[in-house]
């Protein structure tokens, strides 16, 4: 008799509909439609990612995104494989993307309920040395009565109704959140389909590791200071220090810490007086995966997902990981006036 471990596989598109059969009888399946284009877009970009430097598409573009930073070719190709495959799913309203200036509102006739902001590929200035980079994602549902505008994805991330992440590294991982828990699942190269592999992701309530770029330390204000001096030098001497971890892609620091527990830190700092993460497309989806893993995600003095973002490219602080470490450093923002 065959291993049913090894024939009876859970992909990520029949766990979707499976959800959706027993606990939304009601639904259309329209979500389910449109993370099939999103995990379309991700087996296209994983696969780029591994032959980049075999077909030259490291290295620069010779153009900048509109956070002025330069773009790298992989970047280009990502978003474009990602807005093609969003707008051909027929699902999706309104994309707002990274590497575009402007909200992108999809044609009529290709129009559907949903608006989908993403970062098509976090970390890529990690791309040429091999390091893990990945897409960020977040789904909202346009507004009752709505065609899709501007307003409809201008919203707190507690009203989006799915957000993940696809890591390309050693593996590609992709985690996901409906808004009933984190489930993780690896692309199976030779079948071409995300497998679960990671059912119902909890992160620890306390974690023995920090990330924070720490290149920055003499930019950050005395709460900042004061939390990561205590982190390396406890109070209590049988206490061993945390470690330091921060490869500098969020998808790598942020998944992480959704295993191994710990706190992913990018603070505001003098020079970066907003922060310099990106609300709709990094600070929401990262941190509605991180409340429903069992963590936490603020800003230091405000619960991440109740922040209104005023543009499509708006900055936040955040600190995301185990509760009991974000409790620790939003105590210490409280004592600063």
């Amino acid at each position: 008799m065959s291993d049913p471990s090894k024939t009876n596989l859970i992909t990520l598109t029949r766990h979707v509909f499976q959800d959706q059969v027993e606990n939304h009888k009601e639904a259309s399946g329209d979500l389910t439609l449109l993370l099939t284009a999103i995990q379309l877009g991700c087996k296209f970009v994983a696969s780029n990612v591994r032959k980049a430097s075999l077909i030259s598409m490291t290295g620069l573009a010779n153009s900048s995104n509109v956070q002025g930073e330069e773009q790298k070719k992989l970047d280009v190709i990502a978003n474009e494989i990602f807005v093609n495959a969003l707008r051909s799913s027929g699902k999706v309203a309104v994309m707002v993307s990274e590497e575009d200036e402007e909200a992108i509102f999809v044609e009529s006739q290709y129009q559907g309920k949903y608006c989908v902001v993403f970062d098509p590929l976090d970390g890529s200035s990690n791309i040429d040395c091999g390091v893990s980079i990945g897409t960020i994602f977040g789904i909202y549902k346009v507004k009752e009565n709505s065609t899709g505008k501007l307003s409809d994805v201008l919203r707190p991330g507690s009203e989006m109704v799915a957000a993940g992440y696809c890591t390309y590294g050693s593996c590609s991982t992709l985690v996901l959140t409906t808004g009933q828990g984190v489930n993780g699942y690896t692309l199976d190269t030779e079948i071409g389909e995300f497998i679960l592999t990671h059912p119902n992701i909890k992160i620890p309530s306390r974690g023995k590791i920090y990330a924070v770029n720490e290149g920055n330390s003499k930019y950050w204000d005395g709460a900042c200071t004061k939390y990561f001096h205590s982190l390396k030098f406890p109070e209590d001497p049988k206490k061993a220090p945390y470690s330091a971890r921060y490869v500098g892609s969020m998808v790598a620091d942020v998944h992480r810490t959704m295993l191994y527990g710990g706190i992913f830190c990018y603070p505001a700092d003098s020079k970066s007086k907003n922060g310099k993460l990106r609300i709709l497309y990094e600070c929401f989806p990262m941190a509605f995966l991180v409340e429903q893993a069992g963590g936490r995600a603020t800003t230091g003095r405000k619960r991440m997902l109740d922040v209104h973002p005023e543009t499509i490219h708006s900055r936040s602080p955040i600190f995301l990981g185990s509760k009991e470490d974000v409790q620790d450093i939003e105590k210490f923002y409280k004592a600063e006036p």
